[in-house]
């Protein structure tokens, strides 16, 4: 039996906090509670919640700064709370990935749809092995094999190929990239990234020197081709 996705609900108010709590249970999901970035931080390595629902302004560490620390971890699905109606700031946590957000004050019952709307984005698809050439990528059990033997990937490696298979086919801008993998402070850091690409490159490539896997687009950024579409 699948059992109900666990919440990790982060604010500094107990209020809102026992709210989330009895509201989201009623709903079905099983709630843990945080009520500040540290505790969340902790909470989060332990117990390793499916959805972060952080409030954005928090003394000490806001929640920002709790996705981030997050995401350099492993990627956990995040619904950022926060009273600011700014576009500034909705895309600066979108471009730090949050998944969704949701503006004060909202219904509890819209609350609940928002979480399982980005829960059922991030469900695995039916087929989630993607093969390109002799290069198989399995994003559910996050493996990688060329011509049938296991590729040894770092964290950072699958991240920037996990974007690249996500978007295969697509040119990803050189800022696009490093924002998605490493957060907003390196989206100008352009040789990071030829870094990364060359060791990655190493890893899946028949020949690193010729890559006709993960390919670059001069002055744009990168994509990684799928091929010839099967007759």
């Amino acid at each position: 039996m699948t059992p109900h996705p666990l919440v990790l609900a982060v604010d500094d108010e107990k209020g809102i906090l026992r709210l989330f709590k009895v509201e989201l249970e009623a709903q079905g999901f099983r709630v843990l509670t945080a009520e500040n970035g540290a505790e969340a931080i902790k909470l989060a390595r332990d117990q390793r919640p499916d959805i972060l629902l952080l409030d954005v302004m928090m003394p000490e560490m806001d929640g920002l700064e709790v996705m981030r620390r997050m995401k350099d971890e492993w990627s956990v699905p995040v619904l950022l709370v926060t009273a600011k109606d700014s576009t500034t700031d909705k895309l600066r946590g979108l471009e730090m990935g949050a998944d969704d957000y949701i503006i004060k004050p909202f219904s509890v019952d819209e609350l609940g749809a928002r979480i399982r709307a980005v829960l059922r984005r991030m469900m695995p698809e039916r087929n989630p092995v993607f093969r390109f050439g002799d290069l198989e990528v399995d994003t559910a059990h996050r493996s990688v094999r060329r011509a049938g033997k296991l590729v040894n990937l770092t964290r950072t490696e699958w991240e920037l190929l996990e974007a690249l298979v996500a978007n295969a086919g697509k040119v990803m801008l050189g800022p696009e990239l490093l924002t998605k993998v490493w957060g907003p402070e390196y989206r100008e850091d352009l040789e990071y990234l030829r870094v990364w690409v060359s060791r990655l490159r190493q890893k899946i490539e028949p020949d690193p020197g010729r890559p006709v896997l993960l390919k670059n687009i001069p002055g744009i950024g990168y994509m990684l081709d799928p091929g010839e579409p099967p007759a």
